[in-house]
């Protein structure tokens, strides 16, 4: 029986959690080099102004389609909040990322074969009051996610911006940017101890 997040028809104007890891639980990020160049294909399909390659054409575009709230890159896995506004975007968004990524990490690496495990997972995001919490959950990822690098909580807190990614959706529910800091910070304890318990269930 597929998984209930494996749908593949994603809604307009809806809210979705996507995530995914490497193969075989691997890494799919060994240095910062990596990370980024992830990062930058996020550039390249969500700039405000459509993007050129080399011999000036241009990527897919999906400034209009689709928009990027929030985001979190592990080691071996990520996470990233969405809002589609146009059917099939989410598909075409992680398609041309995954895949781009996917021969990057294989040509720099020497390796061939799939780096992702199976087809992304999208959680269609129905409830205000999940939505209000998503984007902590995602931020909270990393143990030290005050200064981890790869996610947007920077941008959140005003650190950094970019115009491919769009916190104002998520932003407007708070007062500012140290409301949603302490919104965060309230959970932190909180998800500790759910992981404990998760990672001592796997263990047994």
């Amino acid at each position: 029986m597929a998984s209930r997040n494996s749908r593949k028809i994603y809604l307009h104007n809806t809210h979705y959690h996507i995530y995914n890891r490497g193969v075989n639980k691997r890494r799919i990020f060994l240095d910062e080099e990596d990370y980024s160049v992830f990062l930058n294909l996020f550039k390249r399909y969500l700039s405000r102004h459509p993007v050129l390659d080399y011999k000036k054409r241009e990527y897919p575009w999906l400034y209009n389609d689709l928009e990027l709230l929030a985001f979190c890159l592990m080691p071996n896995h990520f996470h990233l909040l969405v809002y589609q506004l146009e059917e099939d975007a989410i598909r075409k968004l992680l398609k041309n990322v995954c895949g781009t990524y996917t021969i990057y990490f294989n040509k720099k690496y020497k390796r061939v074969g799939p780096l992702f495990q199976d087809r992304f997972k999208a959680s269609m995001i129905t409830d205000d009051a999940y939505l209000h919490h998503i984007s902590r959950y995602i931020h909270l990822n990393p143990k030290a996610y005050k200064t981890w690098k790869f996610s947007s909580l920077p941008y959140y807190l005003g650190k950094q911006h970019a115009e491919w990614l769009q916190p104002h959706r998520i932003m407007e529910l708070f007062t500012d940017k140290n409301d949603y800091l302490k919104f965060v910070k309230d959970y932190e304890e909180q998800k500790e101890i759910f992981d404990e318990i998760k990672y001592g269930l796997a263990d047994q």
